[in-house]
């Protein structure tokens, strides 16, 4: 699906599928970090099960009022424990499927928030 803003002035993604997103031209295959504020980062997760507490350390890390964790094709929720860092600066999270999540990162950057969005970006297997 293509996502054409009106105007957006901050980094936005620009279009998503089954295991990818476009960011500025590029099509990203690997999951990554982005922010408002220009933040770009791969996450070294390639799967659900990747995911520990030192992958959300580094989210709270930055610093923005909201992470938004794109879980992958479906919803899955973090571990209570791995989001303590975020909890404990007062950094709301947001779990959704990286389609929407890549959706309410656009809507909520182009409206000025400090706001990081976590996709997780797991490889489509061909039957």
């Amino acid at each position: 699906m293509k996502i054409q803003p009106d105007f957006i002035s901050v980094q936005s993604i620009s279009a998503y599928g089954p295991g990818w997103i476009g960011v500025a031209g590029e099509k990203m295959m690997r999951s990554v970090v982005l922010g408002s504020r220009g933040e770009r980062m791969d996450w070294n997760c390639q799967q659900f099960d990747d995911l520990g507490a030192a992958h959300f350390a580094q989210l709270a890390d930055l610093g923005p009022e909201l992470v938004i964790f794109g879980s992958g094709q479906r919803i899955r929720f973090p571990q209570a424990a791995w989001l303590r860092p975020l909890i404990e600066r007062g950094i709301g999270v947001e779990t959704m499927d990286t389609q929407a999540a890549c959706r309410t990162y656009n809507i909520l950057a182009g409206e000025g928030r400090h706001v990081v969005v976590a996709l997780l970006l797991e490889p489509i297997s061909v039957p």
